[in-house]
């Protein structure tokens, strides 16, 4: 039975503050976990290629075919989930994340199993990316909703700065399957402390349910500036190491600690961001979007400076991650329907632009170069801005 608890402003509350804190922190590992696993076999390409007996290209697809899964079910999966209790729900989701690390870690695996298992995985944090975040901010008052939403995005981008490096280097010593029995083990905890402590209710029943301030021109707004922001980034961005090497003159030692340098800016980015959201909702979209842009051009325009080239990059890290958070705050905000589905639509233009971004920017690097790819990048951006001032000039 649901736990209601009011609090000091006149708004309903679920739970005991230690038990409604438990779950964030569960619903953050399983986070990170989900984009660890999604992101890790980019560290450990070649050795899992060499060990699976398959070319890189085809191990890549491990990569990108994850990303076009997620993009091709989310909708689909949230609006056949939507009156499923989140309780029994996430169970399932974090039940498949450990089961399909778990498979990925056996030793007599080939690669169709381990494709298999990616894709389920895939599944899976499709339909969580959707769920989590109106989970989490039912659990508190709605004057809350962005500093919960930052928390999860904390949670996420610690796979960039802790979990991708760690579970790379642990696959290099102990092989490439290691670090996947490591996180179906964290799933585990995640599934048990949901399990456990969040309430079972309908989701309909939540406030988080449905946006604040229902506005659907708002949203068609936010989730085109995401699809193009995003699109911008990685056209660019999936050739940084390139970029790095022959505009900047790093090698490849360095290359690795700049690029460690950007993730460690990305954590403060969210991590800063996140307080601000439920006060500055809109600077907090159109600040990162603005410094991206700015970061992307400048990098086409300076990134023979290995000076210059450092700090853009740590600017841009600053910049995507909140971007991002920032747009999935702003459409609990202004959802026209249900918040799971708005949040699945933002998410298919997330993924959608890592897609197409990559396929861009490869099209540019072999027509122009690699910095063709970074002012591209930053003029797709640009027109990201330019769909904010035109949305704020409407109004």
């Amino acid at each position: 039975m649901t736990d209601h608890r009011t609090t000091a402003a006149g708004r309903t509350a679920v739970g005991p503050a230690w038990r409604r804190g438990a779950v964030v922190a569960a619903l953050m590992l399983a986070a990170f976990t989900f984009n660890t696993t999604e992101n890790l076999p980019v560290g450990l390409l070649p050795l899992m290629a060499d060990d699976l007996g398959v070319s890189l290209p085809a191990a890549g697809i491990l990569v990108t075919g994850y990303a076009l899964t997620v993009v091709v079910v989310s909708l689909p999966l949230v609006h056949a989930t939507r009156a499923i209790p989140r309780r029994h729900l996430l169970t399932v989701l974090l039940g498949l994340l450990a089961a399909a690390s778990w498979v990925s870690a056996l030793d007599a695996v080939s690669y169709g199993p381990l494709l298999a298992a990616r894709a389920t995985t895939a599944l899976a944090q499709a339909l969580y990316w959707s769920v989590m975040g109106p989970v989490a901010v039912g659990l508190y008052p709605p004057e809350r909703r962005g500093r919960i939403i930052g928390l999860l995005s904390v949670g996420g981008s610690m796979a960039t700065v802790l979990g991708v490096p760690a579970g790379t280097w642990l696959g290099g010593h102990a092989g490439w399957r290691t670090p996947f029995a490591v996180l179906g083990a964290l799933a585990l905890v995640s599934l048990v402390a949901v399990a456990l402590l969040l309430p079972t209710s309908r989701p309909q029943e939540s406030h988080s349910a449905y946006g604040v301030a229902p506005d659907r021109r708002r949203f068609l707004a936010v989730v085109t500036v995401t699809a193009l922001s995003v699109t911008g980034v990685f056209t660019a961005f999936t050739y940084v190491a390139v970029f790095l090497d022959e505009v900047g003159g790093f090698d490849e030692a360095a290359v690795g600690a700049v690029l460690l340098a950007f993730g460690a800016a990305g954590l403060a980015g969210v991590t800063v961001t996140g307080m601000l959201l439920d006060r500055f909702p809109r600077a907090t979209l159109a600040v990162p979007v603005t410094t991206q842009t700015l970061a992307l051009l400048g990098l086409y325009a300076a990134g023979h400076s290995q000076v210059a080239a450092v700090a853009l990059l740590m600017l841009l890290g600053a910049s995507v991650g909140p971007a991002f958070m920032a747009s999935q705050s702003q459409v609990l905000q202004v959802a026209p329907g249900r918040t799971e589905s708005a949040l699945a639509a933002n998410s298919v233009a997330f993924n959608a632009g890592v897609a197409v971004g990559a396929l861009f920017g490869g099209g540019l690097f072999t027509a122009v170069g690699v910095c063709g790819t970074f002012l591209a990048g930053g003029l797709l951006t640009a027109g990201a801005l330019a769909v904010l001032a035109r949305e704020r000039g409407a109004r």
